[in-house]
């Protein structure tokens, strides 16, 4: 008879591999009503832990690492870094994880950081986000056999599970909410040109764009303040400046707002503001801006939780951010002359 495995008392319970893992192994994670039925399940089936599988746990670190390779204008200013902090560093300790950070100013720093922390045992596996064009870290996770989940890719990677993005429908709706208001001329303020995200917004914009007739003109940005102001007023000083300007993140999307003067617009009567990133900074400045929600510390809480099962079971499947909803604020109003 073929023994018994973790994957067929998950199957059994109605329960994720990482929570029969946990337990198994006496570990938090698991309510007392799940963990009793969890072992007494496990023990119908005949289940025996192998001894292998102990050393292997008794060996853990019981810590995941994150690299973050932003500059350090980006992460003094950007919450999305600290919102997917604070949702790791949550879930994380609710089973007995600890969070390890470095920072990394340049790929090559980024993937020595893996290589140390893989050789001195120091993390069980590893969270990475911003996947780049000719990213060379793929490969090397798969060389060194380090469990590791990929956050906000637009499609399944070979051997590396994915919390996985659909865009499309985010840019028919920006793109839709503006051209209900009466805008043909949009602008595009973009991310760092090496992110492969913001390539993905490009093409669907255009896309988007294309099917709804309108005009759109891109620049890029960094995602810094200073970036994200001198790419709109590139965009505003070309000949048939756009009246609505769609940006990656909230960041740049602030700092046009809040100095339009500067820019010689005003928001919204001559120029309407969209952010792709919601946070509390497009809430507080005025006017507020209209941007995508989502809850980002869920959706680390959700890679963690693939993480943990990957570290824990060996497999975690592909799984989906939840999709973004448009929060309509007072940054974006009709177009100038159909108010």
């Amino acid at each position: 008879m073929r023994r018994p495995t973790i994957i067929d008392i998950a199957r059994a319970v109605g329960v994720s591999k990482a929570a029969v893992s946990y337990a198994l192994n006496g570990r938090g994670g698991v309510s007392q009503e799940t963990r009793e039925r969890i072992l007494e399940v496990a023990a119908e089936m005949g289940w025996r832990a192998s001894s292998a599988a102990r050393a292997l746990s008794s060996d853990r670190a019981a810590t995941v690492g994150v690299v973050l390779a932003r500059s350090p204008e980006v992460l003094r200013t950007e919450p999305f870094f600290m919102q997917v902090v604070a949702g790791l560093e949550q879930t994380l300790s609710a089973h007995g994880f600890s969070l390890q950070l470095a920072l990394a100013s340049d790929p090559g720093t980024e993937l020595e950081t893996y290589r140390r922390w893989w050789a001195e045992r120091r993390v069980d596996g590893v969270l990475l986000t911003d996947l780049r064009v000719d990213d060379p870290r793929p490969a090397l996770l798969r060389e060194l056999r380090i469990p590791a989940v990929f956050f906000g890719t637009e499609r399944p990677m070979a051997g590396i599970p994915v919390l996985w993005v659909d865009e499309h429908d985010i840019a028919d709706n920006a793109v839709g909410h503006l051209v209900d208001l009466g805008h043909r001329r949009i602008g595009h303020v973009q991310g760092p040109g090496q992110l492969r995200h913001t390539a993905r917004r490009e093409r669907e914009l255009r896309r988007a764009a294309e099917d709804s007739g309108v005009d759109l003109v891109q620049d890029h940005g960094d995602y810094t303040e200073d970036g994200g102001i001198a790419a709109t007023a590139r965009l505003l000083a070309v000949e048939a400046p756009p009246t609505a300007v769609i940006f990656d993140n909230d960041v740049m999307a602030v700092a046009s707002v809040a100095r339009a003067e500067e820019l010689g617009v005003r928001v919204p009567a001559d120029l309407s503001v969209l952010a792709w990133d919601d946070s509390m900074l497009c809430r507080v400045v005025r006017p507020a801006i209209t941007a995508f929600s989502h809850d980002v510390g869920a959706a680390a809480a959700r890679a963690a939780l693939m993480l943990l099962e990957l570290i824990e079971t060996g497999v975690a499947d592909d799984a989906r951010l939840q999709p973004r909803e448009l929060v309509t604020r007072d940054s974006t109003a009709p177009a100038p002359g159909l108010g």
